[in-house]
């Protein structure tokens, strides 16, 4: 049996912020992030909506999705660097949530990445039979960090959360290859003080080179070939940074999934969501190759080839 994804939900807050939005409070413009950045509106958690809360609904839809009860799980692994607090962790709020009792539970912090990251770890139980299913969350509140006076960030950013419940799947499927990686030389480009500081030049070079390399290092482990690759799920950063990813592919533009304009970047859970989006579409279909791939603050990141299907 190999390790896959067995469900999947998210959560997207109400509140849409579009770019006419920041238009009022910053000195920017629609066609100015649009042109840079490809978004157009985002999603903000309301003052009452914490990152566990957006966890939990994004768990239970993932959980009905998977047709297991939050009882049967073993572990929870949550990726963030917006915890309701420093401590106790989001998935330890989120395991007595759902009444997961069973359950281990810790945060991964790898920004961006920290999907990727998740998913690595809990194929380690999974397929060592330490455990059988492991909830994987990819949540943001990013909001709460961004200086809503700094035209380069404010501009980037947006809230919600993407789950997927891991377990066994039949043989074929599951995650085919995986890499993760950390350059923490270059945590001076992108960290948060009080807020999220970003030189973004450095960060885009990096960014352009380091995800298109993991596609291909992924595809090479697996034993495959980019004409094997039937949809791109990159973390949706940056619209020109997405495309490199694509264009070191030779993918066409219907075969890499683009929710950045409706969403921003959702840092750990922007992977997730953008799933969704595409099985909700019927873009994703049983047996298909999947090439996800992440970056974030640390610097870090990952990629993972993956057969989808149970």
């Amino acid at each position: 049996m190999n390790t896959g994804i067995i469900g999947i939900g998210r959560c997207l807050p109400e509140k849409v912020v579009t770019n006419a939005d920041l238009e009022k409070i910053m000195d920017t413009s629609d066609e100015w992030i649009r042109t840079r950045t490809g978004i157009q509106e985002r999603r903000i958690a309301s003052d009452d909506m914490d990152t566990s809360h957006l966890a939990y609904q994004a768990a239970c839809k993932a959980l009905e999705n998977a047709n297991i009860t939050a009882e049967q799980i073993d572990l929870i692994l949550v990726a963030t660097v917006t915890p309701d607090n420093p401590f106790p962790s989001v998935a330890c709020l989120l395991q007595e949530k759902l009444g997961a009792k069973r359950a281990a539970a810790m945060d991964i912090s790898a920004a961006c990445a920290g999907f990727m990251y998740g998913m690595v770890t809990a194929k380690q139980f999974i397929d060592t039979e330490t455990y059988k299913y492991v909830l994987v969350v990819g949540v943001e509140k990013l909001s709460k960090v961004t200086d809503w006076e700094d035209r380069n960030t404010a501009v980037l950013f947006g809230d919600g959360a993407g789950a997927a419940v891991m377990g066994p799947v039949s043989d074929g499927r599951g995650i085919l290859s995986f890499e993760l990686g950390s350059d923490g030389s270059g945590a001076k480009h992108l960290y948060q003080d009080k807020y999220i500081i970003m030189n973004g030049r450095e960060v885009y070079k990096f960014a352009v080179r380091q995800m298109g390399e993991s596609c291909i290092n992924v595809l090479d482990k697996a034993g495959l070939t980019k004409e094997d690759v039937d949809f791109l799920i990159p973390h949706q950063a940056n619209i020109r940074i997405m495309e490199a990813s694509r264009q070191r592919l030779e993918l066409p533009v219907e075969k890499m999934s683009k929710t950045i304009h409706k969403y921003g970047n959702t840092s750990a859970s922007s992977i997730p969501i953008a799933m969704i989006e595409e099985l909700e579409a019927g873009k994703i279909k049983d047996d298909d190759l999947i090439v996800m791939v992440g970056f974030g603050g640390g610097l870090t990141w990952g990629a993972i080839a993956l057969r989808w299907g149970k």
